[in-house]
C-alpha cells in the first residue's frame, strides 16, 4: 500500500514538473518574441522638448524623454538618431550610451525606455540661429516617428506660456492691469503661445525692436489695453515668424496674429513690418466701443495666409501703408465701423493657391443662423464711414473690391481719386474721379516691391491734394519720407515716384 502511494506521489511530482517546465518554456518563448507588425507605434511622454533656460553664458542642460511600448510583445527600435547628426548641438543618452545615433534598442511589452537629451549652446555667438532645432527620429518596423527638440540659440527675451485654459490658446500676461511696460531693442523677443496685454495695461515697443513668433503664436491686446508701436523710418519694428533661414523669408502662415480688442487709448502702429502670419492685425470690438481707434501709418503688412487687416466694428485711421499678397483679403472690414484709408497700396498677387476673395471687402451687418438653419440679419452695427483716398487697389483677380450692403444699416463709403481693379461701374457719389483697370506698373510684385516702376504709371500725379489736406494725419510725405506735394500733384498709393528712382 505504501509502495502504491509512493508511486502515485512520485508520478504527481514528475507530472507537475513537466507542466511547470512547459509553462516556463512557453513564457520564455513569448517574452522573446519580437513584434514585427508594421502598424506598431511608439508613444512618448512629450512630442516636443523645449529647453527654455535663457543662457547668459555657455549653457548646458539635460531633460528626460520617456518612450513607451504599449504592445504586449517586445519591440525592437531599429534606430534612434538625431536628424542633424554630428552637426546637432543636442546629444542623446540611452542606457549610459551617449551618441547621435543608436541601433537595435529593445523594449519589453508594456515597458518603457528613458532617453536623456542634453544641449550645449553659446547663445552670445552672433552667427548662431535665434532658435536651435532638431528632432529625435525613431524607426520601428519601417515606421518613422519623431520628437522635436527646441533650444534658444541666441540670448533673447523668451516668452513662454504659463496659463492654460480650455477654449483659449496657451498664454502669458506680459502687461498686467494698470501697468505701462516698454519692450526695448536691446535683445529680440521670441513668443511661444500668446503674449497678452491685460485690461488697462499699455505695451510700448521701441524703434528697432524685433519680435519673433513661434508657430500658432501671437500677441493679444485685451479689451481696455493698448499697444504703442514706435518704429521709425530707419529703425522699423518687426513682427514675424521665428524661422530665420532664407527659405522662410516670405513664407506665409508661420504664426497666428496680432489681436486688438476695444482700447482704453488709441492703439498705434508707426513704421512697422508685419509679415508671414495668418492674420496681420485683427481689430475687434468684443462688447462696445470705448471711443478710441487704431492708428496705423508707414507700415507694411505682407504674406498672410488669411487677411492683412481684419476688422469687426472698429475705428481705423490708416495712411501710407502697404498691404500685400494675402490668401484671403488684404483688408476685410466687417460689422460696420468707422474707417479712413489714405495713400495706401493694396496689392494682391497671391500665388500659393486660387484666391476667390477680393483684395478689399467691407460690409454693414452680421448674420446669425438659428437652430432651424434660418438666416437673419442684425444691423445695429452702422457703417458710419469707409473712406479710401489716393489709394491703389489692384491684383490678379477680375474684381478686387466688394462693398457688401444688406438690411437697413447705414452704408456710406467713398473711393476718392483711387486706382481700382474692378468690374463695377464707377459712378458718384461712391466713386470720385477714380481710375479703372489700369496697370499701376509696380516695380516687382514677386519681391513685394509695390513702388511705382516708371513715370508712365497711371498712378503718377493722379492724386488729390484735398485728400492730403483734409487728413487727420500728416501725409505730405510718403512711406519712404519723400515729399509728395512739392509739385501739387501727388501720386496714388504709399510711394511717391521720383525720376532719380530709375
Amino acid at each position: 500500500m505504501n509502495k502504491k502511494i509512493n508511486k502515485v506521489f512520485i508520478s504527481a511530482i514528475f507530472f507537475s514538473f513537466i507542466i511547470m517546465f512547459i509553462v516556463s518554456v512557453s513564457s520564455c518563448d513569448k517574452d522573446e518574441i519580437i513584434n514585427t507588425d508594421s502598424s506598431v507605434k511608439l508613444e512618448f511622454s512629450s512630442d516636443t522638448i523645449i529647453f527654455d533656460t535663457v543662457f547668459t553664458t555657455i549653457g548646458s542642460t539635460t531633460k528626460k524623454l520617456m518612450v513607451y511600448n504599449k504592445e504586449k510583445q517586445k519591440i525592437k527600435i531599429s534606430s534612434i538618431s538625431l536628424a542633424r547628426g554630428q552637426n546637432s548641438p543636442f546629444k542623446i543618452n540611452i542606457d549610459g550610451t551617449s551618441a547621435t545615433n543608436i541601433n537595435d534598442v529593445e523594449i519589453r511589452g508594456g515597458d518603457s525606455l528613458y532617453i536623456f537629451v542634453c544641449v550645449t549652446i553659446d547663445p552670445n555667438k552672433d552667427d548662431n540661429p535665434l532658435i536651435q532645432t532638431d528632432s529625435i527620429v525613431f524607426e520601428t518596423n519601417g515606421n518613422l516617428q519623431d520628437v522635436d527638440l527646441v533650444a534658444w540659440g541666441q540670448d533673447a527675451n523668451y516668452i513662454t506660456p504659463d496659463t492654460y485654459k480650455e477654449g483659449f490658446p496657451p498664454y502669458k500676461i506680459i502687461v498686467k492691469e494698470n501697468e505701462n511696460i516698454t519692450w526695448t531693442n536691446n535683445k529680440p523677443y521670441v513668443v511661444y503661445g500668446y503674449a497678452v496685454v491685460d485690461s488697462t495695461g499699455i505695451l510700448n515697443i521701441d524703434e528697432g525692436t524685433k519680435i519673433y513668433f513661434h508657430k500658432n503664436s501671437g500677441l493679444w491686446v485685451y479689451k481696455g489695453g493698448a499697444i504703442k508701436v514706435n518704429g521709425t523710418i530707419d529703425e522699423p519694428v518687426y513682427f514675424q515668424g521665428d524661422r530665420l533661414e532664407e527659405f522662410y523669408d516670405d513664407l506665409p502662415g508661420q504664426w497666428d496674429r496680432i489681436w486688438l480688442n476695444e482700447s482704453s487709448v488709441d492703439n498705434e502702429f508707426h513704421y512697422a513690418v508685419i509679415k508671414n502670419a495668418f492674420i496681420g492685425i485683427q481689430a475687434e470690438t468684443l462688447n462696445s466701443s470705448m471711443g478710441n481707434k487704431l492708428i496705423i501709418e508707414n507700415t507694411i503688412i505682407e504674406n498672410m495666409t488669411g487677411m492683412g487687416i481684419f476688422s469687426r466694428y472698429y475705428n481705423i485711421l490708416s495712411a501710407n501703408n502697404v498691404i500685400s499678397n494675402c490668401g484671403g483679403y488684404n483688408l476685410a472690414l466687417t460689422l460696420g465701423g468707422d474707417y479712413d484709408f489714405r495713400h495706401c497700396t493694396f496689392g494682391n498677387f497671391w500665388d500659393y493657391s486660387i484666391r476667390q476673395t477680393p483684395a478689399v471687402y467691407f460690409n454693414n451687418y452680421i448674420e446669425y443662423v438659428d437652430e432651424y438653419g434660418n438666416i437673419s440679419g442684425h444691423d445695429d452695427f452702422d457703417l458710419t464711414k469707409a473712406f479710401f483716398g489716393n489709394c491703389i487697389i489692384y491684383g490678379n483677380n477680375e474684381d478686387e473690391i466688394e462693398p457688401d450692403k444688406k438690411y437697413s444699416a447705414q452704408f456710406n463709403y467713398t473711393f476718392d481719386h483711387c486706382l481700382l481693379k474692378t468690374e463695377k461701374t464707377l459712378s458718384e457719389p461712391n466713386y470720385v474721379e477714380c481710375l479703372k483697370n489700369l496697370d499701376p506698373l509696380f516695380t516687382n510684385i514677386d519681391e513685394n516691391n509695390f513702388e511705382l516702376d516708371t513715370v508712365i504709371s497711371p498712378a503718377v500725379d493722379a492724386g488729390s491734394l484735398d485728400v492730403i489736406n483734409s487728413s487727420i494725419l500728416n501725409i505730405s510725405k510718403d512711406i519712404k519720407d519723400k515729399n509728395r506735394i512739392f509739385d501739387g500733384k501727388p501720386d496714388l498709393g504709399a510711394y511717391e515716384f521720383f525720376d532719380e528712382d530709375l
